[in-house]
């Protein structure tokens, strides 16, 4: 399981973007989304972490692999739909 934290993702459009970015490289990934909590976690049939990333990256977000993620970069940054 690989897992981003991705602040910008704020809302159920948010999660729709990322989940549709992670199976344009990968279409048989499990992909978790948990936003209240920022978390993207994706179980991967093909694509790496950096392919991955770069997906969500393309898609217009930020994610930072989670055990990289220090307490001052979890906050959330508000909705992308305002």
């Amino acid at each position: 399981m690989i897992s981003f934290t991705v602040n910008d993702m704020t809302c159920g459009h948010c999660a729709s973007a990322i989940t549709k970015a992670v199976k344009a490289v990968d279409k048989d990934a499990r992909v978790e989304i948990d936003i209240a909590a920022h978390r993207v976690h994706v179980q991967p049939t093909e694509a790496d972490a950096d392919e991955l990333a770069e997906a969500i990256k393309e898609a217009g977000y930020t994610p930072v692999p989670a055990e990289a993620v220090s307490p001052e970069v979890a906050k959330p940054s508000g909705c992308c739909c305002r």
